[in-house]
C-alpha cells in the first residue's frame, strides 16, 4: 500500500499558499494591508550580505540582456516574481515538514495541530512584515489580520492531511478485511504465519487488492483536484480583483499628478522635417539620426530603481521632514514649505544613471528637475561649527551620507520636488529627493523622510554593500540607431545615419567619434546639450556599403579626456568600455 508521501505535502502546501497570496494581494488593494511575500523578499534583500545581493542583481540584469529583455521595463517585475516564488516555496516546504512530522510521529489530525502549524509558520513572517511593511494600517490591525490568515492556512493544511489520511486508512482497513475473509485468518496472524513458514497465508486476491488500490488512488486524486480547483478559484478571483483595484488606484494617482494648478509637462520641441536641399541639417536645426532616443525622457519611460519590490508611496498631506542634529534651528518641513517660495526655486535639466547599468544600458534618463538649493535650506537650519555630513534617510529604508563640503562648493545641489513641470512622481521619489551633480543614482536618495547633521562619516546603504564610496559618473557613449531604413543621398552618395548619446556627468562632451569595422575613427556632429549636466545627442552619416558591419563609438569629456575603453564590469564603480552595434545593409 502506497503511503501518504512528502510530495503530497508539498502539493497541498503549495496550493494553500497560492490561495493565501491571492487573499493577501486583495487585502493590500482593498485596505492597504501588508502583502507579506514582498515584505519578506525586501527583508531578505536588506539583511543578506552585500556580495550576495549584488551577485543577484548582476545575475538578473545579465540574464535579461542575454535574452534581449528591457531592464527598465521588466527588472522590478522579475523581482516581484522572485518574491512570489520564494513565498510559494516556503509554503511548499512547510507542507512537506507538516506531513513528514505528522506521519513520523503518528499524530492524529486534530484542530490543535493545524493551529500550532499556522502559528509556527506565520509568526516569523508577521514579525518581519511588521518591521518592514509600508502599510498605513495600524500594527494591531495588521497582527489580527495576518493571525487569522495564517491560522486559517494551518487549519486548512491539517484538514487536508486528515482527509488524505482517512482515505488511506479506509483502504488499509478494506485490505485487512479482504485478507481475513480470504484466509479465515486475521491479517496480523496471516503475516506472522508468513514470517514463520516463508509461504504467503493469503489466497490469490490480487484482483480485489488492485480494485481497492484503484479506489484509494481515485479518492485521493479527486480530493486533490477539488482542493486544487478551490484554491485556484480563490487565487484567481482575489488576485484578479486586487490587480483591477491596484490598477485603478494607480490611474487615479497619475491623474492627480497631472492635475497640478499652473504646471504643464515639459516636452522636447518637435524639430521640422529635414530640408530636401539640406538633408544633413548643416544649415538648420540639428537633426538627430532617425531612431535616436528623445533628448528629454518622458516620465513614463524613465528608469526606476528602488530597494523594495514596489515603490514607496508617501502621502504628501501628512509628510514632514525633520532636519536635526548639529543645527542651531531644527526644522520640521512640509510639502508646502518647498512649494511656497520660502526658498528660491531652481530648475536644472539633468541626466541621471544607475551604477548597475552596463555599457549601453537603458538605466539612464534626462528630465527637468525643480527644487531648492540645499545650501539655502541648511542656512535656515544653521549649521554648528563641527557639522561635517548629512545623513539622509528614505521611506524605503535607504540611507546615504553627503559631505557638507561638497554641498558648500556647489549651489546646484538641490532638494527636488518637481520633474518636467509637475510634482515629483510618486514612484520616482515623491515628495522629495536630492540631486548631486556628477554622481550615479546610488548616491541620491528618494522619498526622503529624515535629515540629520552629524560630525562623523557613516557609510551609505550601497557603500556598506561594497559599491564605490564616491560613485562618480563614468564617461560613456552609446549607439542608439544605425538607421538602415532611412538612408539619405547627398551629391550622389548614399549615407547611413548613425546616432546616439554621450554623457560625462557635469564634465561636458567635447568630441564623439565613430568607427566601422575597425577602421579609422571619424568625428560625429554634436547637438548643443540642454544643460551642462545632460547627455549630448550626436550624429554620424556613414557612406553606405552592403554587408554586415560593426559600428563602434567613443567620446571625450569636456576637458578632452577619452572615456575608459577597457571593458570592465559595473562593480564597484560603474561599467566602462566601447559600445558597439552590428547592422546588415
Amino acid at each position: 500500500m502506497k503511503k501518504l508521501g512528502l510530495g503530497t505535502g508539498a502539493l497541498v502546501g503549495g496550493l494553500l499558499t497560492a490561495a493565501l497570496m491571492g487573499i493577501m494581494y486583495l487585502g493590500e488593494a482593498l485596505f492597504s494591508l501588508p502583502f507579506v511575500p514582498f515584505d519578506i523578499f525586501n527583508w531578505v534583500s536588506r539583511e543578506l550580505p552585500g556580495a550576495i545581493v549584488t551577485f543577484g542583481i548582476d545575475l538578473m540584469i545579465d540574464s535579461m540582456r542575454l535574452l534581449g529583455i528591457s531592464v527598465v521595463d521588466t527588472a522590478k517585475t522579475a523581482e516581484q516574481m522572485m518574491a512570489l516564488m520564494m513565498f510559494l516555496a516556503g509554503g511548499v516546504f512547510a507542507g512537506i515538514i507538516f506531513f513528514g512530522v505528522m506521519r513520523s510521529r503518528k499524530i492524529q489530525a486534530g484542530e490543535s495541530a493545524g493551529l500550532i502549524m499556522g502559528l509556527l509558520y506565520g509568526l516569523p513572517q508577521v514579525v518581519i512584515s511588521l518591521a518592514i511593511t509600508q502599510s498605513s494600517a495600524s500594527p494591531l490591525l495588521i497582527i489580527l489580520y495576518l493571525a487569522i490568515l495564517y491560522l486559517a492556512w494551518g487549519v486548512a493544511l491539517n484538514r487536508a492531511y486528515g482527509r488524505l489520511t482517512t482515505i488511506e486508512v479506509s483502504a488499509q482497513t478494506a485490505m485487512s478485511a479482504l485478507t481475513t475473509e480470504a484466509t479465515g485468518v486475521p491479517a496480523q496472524e496471516g503475516e506472522a504465519a508468513e514470517a514463520t513458514t516463508g509461504q504467503p497465508a493469503i489466497i490469490d486476491i490480487s484482483r480485489k487488492e488492485s480494485e481497492i488500490r484503484s479506489v484509494e488512488k481515485l479518492d485521493r486524486r479527486q480530493f486533490l483536484i477539488k482542493l486544487g480547483a478551490t484554491t485556484a478559484t480563490i487565487t484567481v478571483l482575489s488576485g484578479g480583483l486586487g490587480a483591477v483595484l491596484t490598477s485603478a488606484e494607480r490611474r487615479q494617482q497619475d491623474e492627480a499628478l497631472a492635475d497640478i494648478v499652473g504646471a504643464q509637462p515639459v516636452s522636447t520641441p518637435t524639430l521640422p522635417p529635414p530640408d530636401p536641399a539640406d538633408p544633413l541639417g548643416l544649415s538648420g536645426p540639428f537633426q538627430p539620426a532617425p531612431g535616436t532616443r528623445p533628448e528629454l525622457t518622458a516620465i513614463k519611460d524613465h528608469y526606476k530603481v528602488f530597494l523594495q519590490t514596489s515603490p514607496t508611496y508617501i502621502e504628501g498631506d501628512s509628510w514632514e521632514l525633520p532636519i536635526t542634529g548639529l543645527v542651531d534651528n531644527p526644522l520640521k518641513l512640509t510639502v508646502e514649505d518647498f512649494h511656497s517660495g520660502r526658498w528660491e526655486s531652481r530648475d536644472q535639466v539633468v541626466t541621471i544613471s544607475c551604477i548597475s547599468g552596463r555599457v549601453g544600458s537603458d538605466l539612464i534618463g534626462t528630465t527637468l528637475w525643480t527644487g531648492v538649493s540645499v545650501q539655502d535650506v541648511l542656512a535656515e537650519a544653521g549649521l554648528m561649527e563641527d557639522a561635517r555630513y548629512l545623513i539622509i534617510t528614505s521611506g524605503d529604508g535607504f540611507h546615504e551620507t553627503v559631505d557638507l563640503d561638497l554641498i558648500a562648493a556647489d549651489r546646484r545641489i538641490m532638494f527636488a520636488y518637481g520633474w518636467n513641470g509637475m510634482d515629483l512622481p510618486k514612484d520616482h521619489g515623491y515628495p522629495l529627493r536630492i540631486w548631486i551633480p556628477d554622481r550615479f543614482g546610488m548616491k541620491q536618495p528618494k522619498w526622503i523622510t529624515g535629515i540629520e547633521v552629524v560630525n562623523e562619516y557613516q557609510e551609505g546603504y550601497w557603500v556598506e554593500r561594497n559599491w564605490d564610496e564616491d560613485a562618480l559618473v563614468r564617461t560613456t557613449s552609446v549607439i542608439d540607431t544605425v538607421a538602415v531604413d532611412d538612408v539619405i543621398e547627398v551629391d550622389g552618395q548614399q549615407l547611413v545615419p548613425v546616432g546616439g548619446i554621450a554623457w560625462s556627468g557635469d564634465k561636458g562632451i567635447s568630441k564623439v567619434e565613430v568607427r566601422v569595422d575597425g577602421g579609422p575613427w571619424e568625428e560625429a556632429r554634436l547637438k548643443e546639450p540642454l544643460s551642462e549636466t545632460t547627455w549630448v545627442i550626436w550624429r554620424y552619416d556613414w557612406p553606405y556599403a552592403e554587408g554586415k558591419h560593426t559600428f563602434e563609438v567613443h567620446t571625450y569629456d569636456g576637458a578632452g579626456q577619452l572615456q575608459i575603453e577597457e571593458q570592465m564590469g559595473n562593480r564597484p564603480s560603474g561599467a566602462t568600455g566601447i559600445h558597439s552595434v552590428d547592422a546588415r545593409l
